[in-house]
């Protein structure tokens, strides 16, 4: 399976990633407005929030490989700030945390090397063990309510199928 470039993807394309001999394409047409460079995650408060990777002017036909990231916003700081507000008070947050600060911290020249070594991490992390903390159970089981999907607070609100695998990483 061949699948494009993604920024913090959905759960689906990380069941497929993990599950099949994938391979990311880097030859095709960079598309504006897509999970290669944003991702939707929920807040705290249940309301949806895009993070965008902001990029170098793009070209018309530029391939993926060549998409370079801008550093003209502190982008890296924001994203950070909102994972953090969105998802410090989950059970597992503490435990996967500083694995992903670093992707905050440095600067990649190119958006696939971002996203590669991202999903890398991600896909580690996922199939660890999850620490059994008694505190966390007790919080999930009084504060949290979580679907089949793995996504958080879905008692409140409708279940989104584009949500960021950070939902099921951090509250599974």
């Amino acid at each position: 399976m061949i699948l494009p470039t993604a920024y913090l993807p959905p759960r689906s394309y990380m069941e497929a990633l993990m599950s099949e001999a994938c391979m990311i394409e880097q030859m095709e047409t960079f598309e504006k407005q897509t999970f290669r460079n944003r991702a939707l995650i929920r807040d705290a408060k249940g309301e949806l929030v895009r993070l965008t990777i902001p990029v170098k002017k793009v070209e018309h036909k530029q391939l993926t490989r060549d998409i370079e990231i801008s550093y003209q916003t502190r982008w890296q700081h924001q994203h950070w700030i909102t994972l953090v507000s969105a998802y410090q008070h989950t059970p597992y947050f503490m435990y996967f945390a500083d694995y992903l600060k670093p992707f905050y911290e440095r600067e990649y020249r190119w958006l696939i090397d971002l996203n590669d070594e991202m999903n890398a991490t991600l896909m580690a992390l996922l199939k660890r063990e999850r620490p059994t903390d008694v505190r966390c159970t007790m919080y999930n089981v009084q504060r949290r309510t979580q679907d089949w999907s793995g996504q958080i607070w879905t008692d409140k609100h409708p279940w989104q199928t584009e949500l960021s695998v950070l939902d099921t990483l951090f509250d599974n």
